[in-house]
C-alpha cells in the first residue's frame, strides 16, 4: 500500500526545522573545531606547522568535509529511507525486506556490527566533547589545570542525571544555542583570516595532492586526525526522520558549514603567522577579553553535542528492541506529546559509568582522540556496502552507476578507517571491544529468539484443526470475552490448548491476539488493528506496529 508523502516544510516551519536540527543534528560535527586542528599538528601523528602543510591540511579538511557530508550523506545516502526514517537500522530493515540471500547475511551482520560501533561513538563523545571544552580553562588560568578532569567529570555527571527529565524544555534552547556557538566559532575564523587571507588559497585541491606527494605514504596517516571534522556526520542520517531532509539539508548549508569552514580557515591563518599556537589553535584565536565567556559557550555546546549522541542510544537500543536483536528494557517516554522523547534508564548509566570512567583513564581530549576515529569510520563504511545494496537492489540502479559511484566512496572511507587502524594500540581498540560485546548481545538474542519462535510454532495446533475439533466436541461455554495473547498467527496457542485442557470450558467469545512488530518506522493509524471473525465464536486480532514506535 503506497503512503503519501508529507509536503516538504517551507518559510517560518522550514527556519524552524533547520534552527532545531542545528541543535540535536550538528552539535557533535560543530564542536570539532575543539580539537580536530590541535591533533593535525600536535597530536601522536601530527605533522609540523609549515607553510606547506597548513595548507595541505587545510585542503584536505574543505574536500574531506564536502565529500562525506555534502555529497555522500546529503545528497545520496539521505535518499535511502524507510518512510522518512534514517540511520543504519533504518537501512539495515530495508535490506532485510529485501531477498536475503548469503551475501545479504553478511551485510546484516555488518550493519549490527555497524550500529553497535555507534554506542562506542555515545560513549567517547560528550568525554572528549566535555574535557575539549574546558581544557580551554588551562590557557585562560594554568593554575586550574590539575581540576580540569574533575570539573568535566562533574558536568558528564550532571548531564546524565537530568537524562530521566527528559529534553523537552532544555531542547527549546539547544538550537538558538548551537547558533550563537556557530556565529561565535564564524567570527573567530574570520579574525584569523584577517591576519593571513593567503590561507584561503587551501580551498584549492591541489593543495592536498600535493600533500601526499610530498609526504608519500606516511601523508596517508594524517587522515587519522582530518577524519574528527566528520565525526558527527552520521547523525545527519539517523536523525533524518525527525526533521526531513530539507531542513537538515538548509541548516547546513546557510550555517553550519560556513562557519565550520571560516573556522578552520581561521586556526589555520594563525598557524601560519604563529606556528607555536598549534597546541591550542582554538582558543589561541580567541582574543583575551573573550576567553572566559567562549570557554562557557564552547561547553554549553559540548553539552549539546552529547546530548545528541545520547538521545541517540536511546533511540538505537530502542530500534534493535523493535527489530527483535536487544532484550527488552524499561523504556520511558518523558513527553506526552514528542513520542522521540524517551529515557532508558539501563543505557543511561551504562553510557555515565563508561564516559567517566574514560576520562579519569584518558585525561585529556588528545588522549581520546586517538580512540574517536574507528567507531566513526567503521560505521561509515558499513553506511556505503548497504547503501550500494539499496540503490541496486531496490532502486535498480545500473551496476555501472553503483560501481563507479560506491566505488569512490569506499576509497575515501578506507583511506579514512585504515590510516584509524594505526589508533588501535593507543585507544581505538575500545569502540571495537564495546562493538564486538554489542555484536554478541545482540546476534545472540535475536538467534535466540528466532530459536524460541520455531518451538512455538511447533507446539501451536493449527487454527483450523483446532476450530474442527471445538466443532464436533461442543465443550460448554460460560459467558464473558476471553483473550488469549499469541506470537503465532493463524495457530492455537499452547496456553489455550492448556486451558481447555484443564478447565473443561471456553468462553461465549474467545480472542486471539497478535502484537506485530514491522520491519517499517511506523505504521499508520487505519492500519494499526485489523480483526477478523473465525468460526465457534473465535476472532483473531492482530495489531501492527514499527520499530520507531
Amino acid at each position: 500500500m503506497s503512503h503519501p508523502q508529507k509536503a516538504p516544510p517551507t518559510g517560518g516551519a522550514l527556519a524552524g526545522l533547520a534552527l532545531a536540527a542545528l541543535g540535536v543534528v550538528y552539535g557533535d560535527i560543530g564542536t570539532s573545531p575543539l580539537y580536530a586542528l590541535k591533533e593535525c599538528f600536535s597530536g601522536p601523528h601530527g605533522f609540523a606547522p609549515t607553510h606547506d602543510n597548513v595548507l595541505g591540511i587545510l585542503s584536505l579538511i574543505f574536500w574531506t568535509l564536502n565529500v562525506v557530508v555534502t555529497f555522500k550523506y546529503l545528497a545520496l545516502v539521505m535518499r535511502a529511507d524507510n518512510r522518512g526514517e534514517g540511520g543504519i537500522l533504518a537501512l539495515l530493515a530495508l535490506v532485510r525486506g529485501d531477498r536475503v540471500h548469503g551475501g545479504h547475511r553478511a551485510l546484516i551482520a555488518a550493519a549490527l556490527f555497524g550500529s553497535a560501533l555507534l554506542y562506542g561513538d555515545g560513549i567517547i563523545t560528550p568525554a572528549i566533547s566535555v574535557l575539549g571544552a574546558v581544557e580551554g580553562l588551562s590557557v585562560a588560568t594554568p593554575a586550574l589545570e590539575p581540576y580540569i578532569v574533575w570539573i568535566a567529570v562533574i558536568i558528564i555527571t550532571a548531564l546524565f542525571a537530568v537524562q530521566s527529565r527528559g529534553t523537552h524544555g532544555v531542547g527549546r534552547i539547544f538550537g538558538p544555542l548551537t547558533l550563537v556557538w556557530f556565529v561565535c566559532i564564524a567570527a573567530l575564523g574570520v579574525r584569523g583570516i584577517l591576519i593571513e587571507p593567503a590561507v584561503l588559497a587551501a580551498l584549492n585541491p591541489w593543495y592536498a595532492i600535493q600533500f601526499f606527494v610530498r609526504e608519500g605514504v606516511g601523508g596517508l596517516i594524517i587522515l587519522a586526525a582530518v577524519v574528527l571534522v566528520v565525526t558527527g556526520g552520521e547523525a545527519l542520517y539517523a536523525d533524518m526522520g525527525h526533521f526531513g531532509k530539507r531542513p537538515i539539508r538548509v541548516a547546513w548549508f546557510t550555517v553550519v558549514l560556513p562557519a565550520l569552514m571560516l573556522n578552520y580557515m581561521g586556526q589555520g591563518a594563525l598557524l601560519l603567522s604563529r606556528p607555536a599556537a598549534a597546541e591550542s589553535p582554538f582558543y589561541s584565536l580567541v582574543p583575551s577579553w573573550a576567553l572566559y565567556p567562549m570557554i562557557g559557550v564552547a561547553t554549553a555546546a559540548a553539552i549539546v553535542a552529547s546530548q545528541a549522541l545520547i538521545s541517540g542510544s536511546f533511540s538505537l537500543t530502542r530500534q534493535a528492541v523493535q527489530l527483535g536483536y536487544c532484550p527488552r528494557v524499561n523504556i520511558i517516554h518523558t513527553s506526552s506529546s514528542e513520542m522521540g522523547q524517551i529515557y532508558i534508564p539501563q543505557v543511561n548509566t551504562m553510557l555515565m559509568v563508561a564516559c567517566i570512567g574514560l576520562v579519569l583513564a584518558f585525561q585529556t581530549s588528545s588522549n581520546l582522540a586517538a580512540m574517536y576515529g574507528v567507531a566513526v569510520t567503521g560505521t561509515m563504511t558499513i553506511t556505503t556496502l548497504l547503501f550500494a545494496v539499496v540503490a541496486r537492489d531496490l532502486w535498480h540502479w545500473p551496476l555501472w552507476k553503483v560501481g563507479l559511484i560506491v566505488g569512490a566512496l569506499l576509497v575515501f572511507d578506507l583511506a579514512l578507517f585504515g590510516s584509524n587502524l594505526l589508533k588501535i594500540p593507543d585507544g581505538g581498540w575500545f569502540p571495537l571491544l564495546v562493538a564486538t560485546l554489542i555484536y554478541v548481545l545482540m546476534s545472540t538474542w535475536k538467534r535466540g529468539r528466532d530459536r524460541l519462535s520455531q518451538i512455538s510454532n511447533e507446539n501451536t495446533l493449527p487454527i483450523e484443526l483446532f476450530l474442527s475439533d471445538i466443532a464436533r466436541r461442543r465443550p460448554p461455554r460460560v459467558p464473558g470475552v476471553a483473550i488469549f495473547l499469541t506470537s503465532v498467527e493463524g495457530g492455537a496457542p499452547p496456553v489455550l490448548l492448556h486451558h481447555l485442557k484443564h478447565n473443561k470450558m471456553l468462553h461465549e467469545k474467545v480472542v486471539l491476539m497478535s502484537v506485530r512488530g514491522e520491519e517499517i518506522p511506523m505504521v499508520d493509524d487505519d492500519e494499526r488493528v485489523t480483526c477478523s471473525e473465525l468460526s465457534e465464536g473465535f476472532y483473531q486480532v492482530v495489531a501492527r506496529y514499527g520499530f520507531m514506535e
